[in-house]
C-alpha cells in the first residue's frame, strides 16, 4: 500500500491541485511509461543520475496517474523512475536499501491526455536533451485533444499562437538537423512551420536564418527583414511551380522539351522556328511544325514555350537568312536588364502580402495611428484620380479583407455599415483609401515608374511600421522604387 506524506502548500493551489491528492509513496514495480510522456527520444536515465539515485533514492518527486491494471503510467520524470528501478534491482546484493519513491498520483487526470501531454511537455521542455521533434509533437497532441479553455491556457503557457496544432504538425516534416539549427537561431514556432512551407527553395533555411538574425539585431522585436524574405520565397516557390506546370503540360503533349544550356562540348542543332523556314520559303509556325518529327520546346523566362526545331537540317527545313552579328556588350547589358526586370516584377507581387497584412494589422488596431487617420481623411475629402478609378471597379474584396470579414470576396459591406461601431469609422475609411492605393500600384511593373503619390502610401506605410517596433518594412524592390521621392534629408 502507497504510505501518504503530509505537505504543507506554500501558495494558493490551483484547481487541480485541490482536487489532486498528497504526495505518495510509490513501489517502483508498479511504475511504466505513460502513453502521454512527451519525451520520445532519450528517455533512458544516465549513468550519473543511475548513480546519485544509487546513493540519495530519487529526491524530486515525479507525477503519475492510475492505470486499470492497479500500475501507474509516469508523465513527469520517468527517467527518474527508471533509475530508481534500477537501482533497486541492485540494493540488495549491493547492501543499499530498497526504496519507494515519492510520487503525486494525479486521479484528476485519468482521461485526459491533452491536459497529461501538456503538463509532461511543459516538464521535459526546460529540461536539457529533449529533441525539438519531441516538442513539436506534444505540442500538436497535447492542444489536438484538449477542451477550448484547456487549450487557450496551454497555448499562453507554451508561448505559441492560435494555429500551434498545424504549425507544430508543418514543422514536423523537416529533419531533425534542421530542427537542429531553427531552435538555435532563434526561430519560434510559427517561424519553423514557415521554413518547412518553403524549404525546398534553395537557400531557404540560410536566407530566413540571416532575416531572422537581421530583426534580433534590430532589438525591437519586429519581424520586418523575416517577412519580406518569406515572401520572396513564397514568389520562387510559385514560380518554380508555375515552371514544372508548364514541362508537365509539354510532357502530356508529347513535346520534348530541350535543355535550356547543351552540355559542355555538345553542339546543339535545334533552332526556335521563327529563324526557319519551309523549303519554298514560308513562315514556320506551332501549327504547320506540329508533325515535324523535330517539334519541340524551350520554356522563356516567364515559363512560355518558344517552339523550336531539334535538328532543322535533318527534317527539310531552311535557316532564315540573318545578317551575322557578334554578341555585343549591349547585347549581354540587355539580356541582363531583362533579368532585373522579371526579378523586379516578381518581387513587387510578392511584396504585396506583407504590406496588406500589415494594412490589415493597423486597420485592426482599437486606435489608428494618428498619420494613417490623417491620410484616409485627405484621400476621402479630395479624391484623387487614382481613388475615383477604384470605386468605379466596385471592388469590395480588399476592404472587406482589412476588415477581418471572414469571407472577404465579393463581400457586401452595407450590414457592415450599419453595424460599425463609431470608434472604428476611421479605421474603415483607411482601410478604404489603402484598397484604392493598392489597385492603385497593383501591376508588377509599377516600381519602374512609381509616382508621387504612390511613393508616399509606401513611405507612410513604412513610418508606420518603424514606429510599431520596426514590425513592418519595406522590401527591397519597394525601397528602391520610393528612393527618388525619399525628403531630402540634407536639405
Amino acid at each position: 500500500m502507497a504510505t501518504a506524506v503530509s505537505t504543507q502548500p506554500t501558495e494558493p493551489p490551483s484547481h487541480e491541485e485541490e482536487n489532486a491528492p498528497q504526495i505518495v509513496l510509490l513501489d517502483p514495480a508498479l511504475l511504466v511509461r505513460d502513453q502521454c510522456n512527451a519525451r520520445e527520444e532519450d528517455t533512458e536515465p544516465d549513468e550519473d543520475l543511475i548513480n546519485s539515485v544509487k546513493e540519495l533514492g530519487v529526491e524530486e518527486s515525479i507525477s503519475v496517474r492510475p492505470r486499470p491494471d492497479g500500475t501507474y503510467g509516469v508523465f513527469k520524470g520517468w527517467r527518474r523512475a527508471q533509475a530508481q528501478q534500477i537501482a533497486n534491482a541492485t540494493a540488495e546484493q549491493d547492501g543499499r536499501p530498497v526504496r519507494r519513491i515519492k510520487a503525486h498520483v494525479r486521479e484528476d487526470l485519468v482521461g485526459r491526455d491533452g491536459w497529461t501531454r501538456f503538463l509532461s511537455l511543459v516538464e521535459n521542455k526546460h529540461r536539457e536533451g529533449m529533441s525539438e521533434r519531441d516538442i513539436l509533437k506534444s505540442q500538436e497532441l497535447s492542444l489536438i485533444d484538449m477542451s477550448d479553455i484547456e487549450r487557450r491556457q496551454a497555448s499562453k503557457a507554451l508561448g505559441v499562437g492560435r494555429n500551434a496544432v498545424k504549425q507544430a504538425k508543418t514543422a514536423q516534416k523537416l529533419d531533425d538537423a534542421t530542427l537542429r539549427r531553427a531552435a538555435a537561431g532563434g526561430m519560434d514556432l510559427e517561424q519553423t512551420a514557415q521554413l518547412a512551407e518553403v524549404e525546398g527553395v534553395p537557400g531557404a533555411e540560410r536566407r530566413l536564418l540571416h532575416a531572422l538574425k537581421r530583426d534580433h539585431e534590430e532589438g525591437n522585436g519586429g519581424r520586418g527583414h523575416w517577412d519580406q524574405e518569406m515572401a520572396l520565397l513564397k514568389a520562387e516557390q510559385d514560380d518554380a511551380a508555375a515552371r514544372t506546370k508548364a514541362e508537365e503540360n509539354l510532357k502530356q503533349a508529347g513535346i520534348p522539351l530541350l535543355l535550356r544550356q547543351p552540355s559542355w562540348g555538345q553542339k546543339d542543332p535545334s533552332k526556335p522556328l521563327a529563324e526557319l523556314t519551309t523549303q519554298l520559303g514560308n513562315p514556320l509556325t506551332e501549327d504547320n511544325h506540329k508533325n515535324c518529327p523535330g517539334h519541340s520546346a524551350r520554356l522563356d523566362d516567364e515559363h512560355k514555350p518558344v517552339w523550336h526545331c531539334a535538328d532543322p537540317a535533318a527534317h527539310g527545313h531552311k535557316v532564315r537568312p540573318q545578317p551575322k552579328k557578334p554578341r555585343t556588350e549591349e547585347d549581354e547589358a540587355r539580356a541582363e536588364e531583362r533579368r532585373k526586370v522579371i526579378a523586379c516584377n516578381r518581387a513587387w507581387k510578392a511584396a504585396a502580402g506583407p504590406r496588406q497584412d500589415f494594412v490589415t494589422r493597423l486597420v485592426r488596431q482599437k486606435t489608428l495611428p494618428e498619420a494613417a487617420r490623417v491620410f484616409a481623411q485627405e484621400v476621402v475629402l479630395t479624391l484623387p484620380y487614382f481613388y475615383s478609378s477604384w470605386t468605379d471597379k466596385d471592388d469590395s474584396e480588399t476592404v472587406a479583407r482589412f476588415l477581418g470579414l471572414k469571407e472577404p470576396q465579393n463581400a457586401d459591406l452595407t450590414e457592415t455599415a450599419v453595424q460599425l461601431p463609431k470608434a472604428r469609422v476611421i479605421s474603415a475609411l483607411f482601410a478604404h483609401a489603402a484598397a484604392a492605393c493598392e489597385y492603385d500600384i497593383r501591376e508588377p511593373k509599377t516600381w519602374s515608374y512609381l509616382t508621387a503619390q504612390q511613393a508616399r502610401y509606401l513611405l507612410l506605410l513604412e513610418a508606420l511600421g518603424q514606429a510599431d517596433n520596426g514590425s513592418y518594412r519595406l522590401s527591397e524592390v519597394e525601397e528602391q522604387a520610393v528612393a527618388r521621392h525619399r525628403p531630402d534629408t540634407a536639405a
